[in-house]
């Protein structure tokens, strides 16, 4: 398909791809709030793992179900990336962000993975984004730095470094599953990576079980499924079927929306308490999506 095939796609399918893609933000945006959840009764390292782990399983039984084929060879690479970016790395780092900073702080910083996602898109994917697009990403990008730096009070700790690391390796992740989606059913390819993490996974789990003290209840396990089940497989099948329907750049300047759905999320189910500076931050953020979503240009394929 070439670039101006793409530009002529069909208004609806593009609908399509935007709403599988918004539908995935908001199961994303619960995210946070789930992990928080998950650590009131494990560890760090056992959240990370078992969140693998079980999804994984759900994952394989899905492929076995399907008897869906193993991927091409010159797929493997990019199921790697996904595998470390987004099932190891991304849910590691934040959640050991998340010890230690509060679920609202986290969701701001992590506004900027929309930036660094299209970064990966044009360096992987071969998309172009205009110029318009390009000042418009970085201008939401910037407003979310501001206010995560405004809350910190000028400072950035150790979450924060955990946080940025974890938004290079999941940009990564996202780029490579939206290309990959283009040409691999959506779900098939986060199964794959999921299933491809599953050593890792396993290891982390046994690890973090005999070494990090559980204590298991009805709000624990609910955020531990939740991160499994939708985070971790669920919400990525829309995700990355979006992505691959109106490109990766495109789709991932609606993350955008992600932080101010987890803030919402973390006043309404963990009653933090939010700064004055938020609706600032909500109408600058928002503005920048309008903008680059009607400006976005078409995706290449390479």
């Amino acid at each position: 398909m070439t670039a101006q095939d793409s530009a002529i796609r069909p208004v609806p399918i593009a609908i399509g791809g935007t709403a599988l893609a918004a539908l995935a933000i908001v199961t994303f945006s619960l995210s946070f709030p789930a992990t928080v959840w998950a650590l009131d009764g494990f560890g760090p390292w056992t959240v990370t793992g078992l969140r693998g782990l079980l999804a994984a399983l759900f994952a394989g039984a899905g492929l076995l179900a399907v008897r869906a084929p193993l991927p091409a060879r010159a797929d493997r690479p990019g199921l790697a990336v996904i595998a470390v970016g987004c099932v190891l790395g991304w849910p590691l780092l934040t959640t050991l962000a998340l010890q230690t900073s509060s679920t609202a702080h986290s969701a701001v910083v992590v506004g900027l993975l929309p930036l660094a996602t299209t970064v990966c898109a044009v360096l992987r994917t071969g998309e172009r984004p205009s110029r318009t697009f390009w000042a418009a990403s970085v201008a939401g990008a910037a407003a979310v730095f501001a206010f995560a730096v405004q809350q910190s009070s000028g400072g950035v700790g150790l979450a924060d470094v955990y946080l940025f690391g974890a938004l290079v390796l999941c940009a990564a992740g996202y780029a490579e599953g939206g290309r990959l989606a283009r040409h691999m059913p959506g779900w098939q390819v986060i199964a794959w990576g999921v299933v491809l993490a599953a050593p890792a996974t396993a290891l982390i789990s046994v690890l973090g079980l005999a070494t990090e003290p559980v204590h298991l209840d009805a709000r624990s396990a609910g955020g531990l499924v939740y991160l499994a089940a939708v985070s971790q497989f669920l919400g990525f099948v829309g995700w990355y079927r979006g992505m691959a329907v109106i490109g990766v750049s495109a789709a991932s300047q609606l993350q955008l929306g992600q932080p101010l759905l987890t803030l919402v999320w973390a006043v309404l189910i963990l009653g933090e308490t939010l700064s004055p500076a938020m609706p600032i931050a909500a109408f600058a953020v928002l503005g920048c999506i309008v903008l680059t979503q009607r400006t976005r240009s078409a995706p290449t394929r390479t």
